[in-house]
């Protein structure tokens, strides 16, 4: 659970902060402003009640505060108190800070009035405070009594903030040539002010500049498990070690946010009845109009009358698991037994050697097992075990056992000590039935059908390929390819500058769509994109081993548009001279004889060289998936099914071949229709099955070319299921 925040904005609204300046295309307000809605919207993105926000607006047309009546406190206004922050707030917030026609209104007693205001609602409650005052500095700043102000922002514990418009930083680089000589002295109290509070101070460029690099957030730990972890039976031996641990995740693995489906309701037209529900262009809709989709599940069965369905309860289910194509009902009593009744718990049930331990093993994310809090002697028990462990480079087997109930899991306890913290960490290891061995033939040798290794092949690597491929392997090392201030070489890519680009864009796109709903989406920050291509530098450098691995390994570019020709290929010639094809092609098309179902592919593959015209290979195609379905049609339960998908794979082959893809396709799409129409003798959804499960769907793009219009994406959602 995170702290409670209280932050307050003040932000000057003056008449100058609506001009433009240094080649700027956003005023001085709208600059300002990209960094306060990034605040703001993270806020609101937390969705904590404990998280506050308040607004005050200084140099505004008119005054709305608590000492308005007083000459000092005019033309500052306070746009929302502080409160939690929700989306209609955000659209009132977004219509009022706009530019005023006035530059009269002190930033000092702005700032009085917003110590006041945190003062006045967190009281003496545990809030992390902070004040983020945003100028350009060109307005009043009364320094009168400005000592009695630093003593009440350090008295309340108020982190301080201020951000100006072109104000001068020497450490980022900014400095305005030609400043006039007010917003100098401004400049100056401002800085004083920030610097005696123990505040922050800096230009609004640095403050811009920086949001694209996401910010993390911090959150309290919650233990997953408090209980004993025990090495032996305690309620068995007097020597059984039992200690009072708590567990802790130590990594876990980050998702980006998940949406939710809504509808958005408008009201009814004159003489329509009530409200209907319709869809919405999202700029014209609003958070009051939005309301969540509720889902229901109702559960039917087939009528006694067996002529429509009847709906029943979901008491009166049982689960029902399948057995081949049976299913096995078993009750929720029966499923009772079956369960492993368990109680929490984290036995070491032995130890492992370090080194026999493999990385791969690792099942999930880790987490920190630390002593009970408040608990010397538990602290001193664990502290033992932590480092045994260190010194004898062992891991612990543990069974653990999350809650009542839960399913027991293997994990390995691994010691973990640095120079003030020590711990065991925990990660789940796999079960014997969760490992899964795959062979596969060595990639740098070839054996023939006898048994003898070869030593030059042409899937095995000579010397030289061996050679350019780990030169060009070296010179790809981007390990320490980076350089810190002083031009020395460091980690390229470290840890915590990597950042997962699906995660912050969507964050980054919710927070600009919920204050600009109508522009376009911005581009992705460039920290997020840093690292999905590699050094210009890096390429140029490794391009002259890259060169050297083409020639060795002899690598041509294949024209695209250069594929197979198979109606061109040479035919073998018979032992009798005669050319088979010339006879058989000589026969008049009338007196063709059609292709048996009983010897369908030999004479499919004797009648394709013969073929001329996208017509003939039209029918012949229809021919064979006539056969195909009259397989289908006559089989018994799945007899013929093998059979049918025989023939689908020699046409799927050919067809890809000879580039008439499209053709196959076509017929495909016909057959499953068929299928699914019940046109076939009945319920033939199996074919589907038996059709998928041999990788007989439709010719992609990626297997035949342009001679298929069919993508991946396409042909997985025509899935023959």
């Amino acid at each position: 659970m995170a702290d409670k925040q209280a932050t307050l904005y003040i932000i000057d609204v003056g008449r100058s902060m609506g001009q433009t300046r240094h080649g700027r295309s956003e005023t001085d307000l709208e600059f300002t402003m990209r960094y306060v809605w990034d605040r703001i919207t993270t806020t609101v993105s937390n969705g904590r009640k404990t998280d506050l926000v308040g607004v005050v607006a200084v140099r505004t047309d008119g005054s709305e505060n608590e000492l308005a009546q007083e000459e000092d406190y005019e033309h500052i206004s306070v746009l929302a108190p502080l409160s939690q922050f929700l989306m209609p707030r955000l659209r009132e917030l977004q219509l009022a800070l706009q530019p005023s026609s006035t530059n009269h209104g002190d930033g000092i007693s702005a700032l009085i009035i917003g110590v006041q205001l945190i003062a006045s609602h967190c009281k003496k409650l545990k809030y992390i405070k902070s004040i983020v005052f945003v100028t350009n500095g060109t307005g009043s700043f009364d320094t009168d009594g400005i000592e009695n102000v630093v003593a009440e922002i350090k008295a309340q514990n108020i982190n301080l903030t201020v951000l100006g418009v072109d104000f001068d930083d020497e450490e980022y680089g900014v400095k305005e040539e030609g400043k006039a000589q007010a917003k100098r002295e401004n400049e100056k109290v401002l800085k004083e002010l920030a610097e005696a509070t123990g505040g922050g101070f800096g230009t609004i460029a640095e403050a811009v500049a920086e949001l694209g690099r996401p910010r993390l957030k911090a959150v309290r730990p919650m233990a997953s498990y408090k209980g004993k972890l025990t090495l032996g039976d305690a309620t068995k031996y007097d020597t059984a070690l039992a200690i009072d641990v708590e567990r802790y995740p130590r990594t876990a693995v980050a998702k980006p946010v998940s949406c939710s489906r809504y509808y958005v309701t408008t009201e009814s037209k004159e003489g329509e009845g009530e409200e209907s529900a319709q869809t919405m262009p999202l700029e014209d809709t609003s958070t009051k109009d939005i309301d969540t989709v509720k889902q229901q599940r109702t559960y039917e069965v087939r009528a006694d009358n067996k002529e429509g369905k009847m709906e029943i309860d979901k008491d009166a289910t049982e689960k029902g698991y399948k057995y081949g194509r049976t299913v096995v009902p078993v009750s929720q009593t029966d499923e009772e037994v079956a369960i492993l009744e368990t109680e929490p718990n984290m036995d070491i049930i032995g130890f492992i050697p370090a080194e026999g331990y493999k990385r791969y093993f690792h099942m999930s994310t880790t987490n920190a097992i630390v002593p009970q809090k408040g608990n010397s002697k538990a602290a001193v028990a664990l502290s033992s075990l932590i480092h045994a462990l260190y010194e004898l480079e062992s891991y612990a087997l543990v069974r653990f056992v999350k809650k009542r109930m839960d399913a027991p899991v293997m994990m390995v306890l691994a010691p973990e000590i640095e120079a003030d913290f020590e711990c065991l960490i925990d990660v789940q290891v796999p079960f014997i039935e969760d490992v899964r061995p795959y062979r596969f033939p060595p990639l740098g040798k070839v054996k023939t059908v006898t048994g003898k290794a070869l030593d030059k092949h042409r899937n095995i690597p000579t010397d030289d390929m061996e050679k350019f491929m780990s030169d060009y392997v070296d010179s790809m090392d981007i390990s320490e390819f980076g350089k810190d201030d002083d031009g020395e070489p460091m980690e390229y890519a470290p840890v915590e500058d990597t950042y997962s680009p699906i995660i912050h864009r969507i964050n980054q796109i919710i927070k600009h769509r919920a204050i600009h709903p109508k522009d376009p989406l911005p581009p992705p920050y460039d920290i997020l994109l840093k690292y999905s291509h590699p050094p210009e530098e890096a390429v140029e450098s490794s391009r002259k081993h890259l060169d050297k691995l083409i020639n060795a390994c002899d690598v041509k570019k294949v024209d695209v548009k250069a594929r197979s020709k198979k109606r061109e290929r040479e035919q073998p010639k018979p032992k009798s001279g005669l050319d088979l094809e010339a006879l058989l092609s000589a026969t008049p098309a009338s007196k063709k004889p059609k292709i048996s179902l009983e010897n369908a592919i030999p004479e499919f593959k004797q009648k394709l060289g013969a073929l001329q015209e996208e017509s003939e290979f039209h029918q012949l195609g229809t021919q064979m998936f006539d056969h195909v379905k009259e397989l289908v049609k006559s089989s018994l339960a799945d007899l013929n099914y093998n059979r049918a998908c025989e023939i689908l794979r020699v046409v799927r082959e050919e067809f890809r071949d000879y580039e008439f893809a499209d053709i196959y396709n076509a017929q495909m799409r016909a057959l499953k229709k068929d299928i699914i129409d019940k046109k076939l003798d009945g319920d033939r959804n199996d074919m589907l099955q038996t059709i998928r499960k041999f990788n007989l769907g439709l010719i992609t793009t990626e297997e035949a070319g342009d001679t298929s219009d069919v993508t991946e994406d396409q042909a997985a959602e025509v899935r023959f299921r």
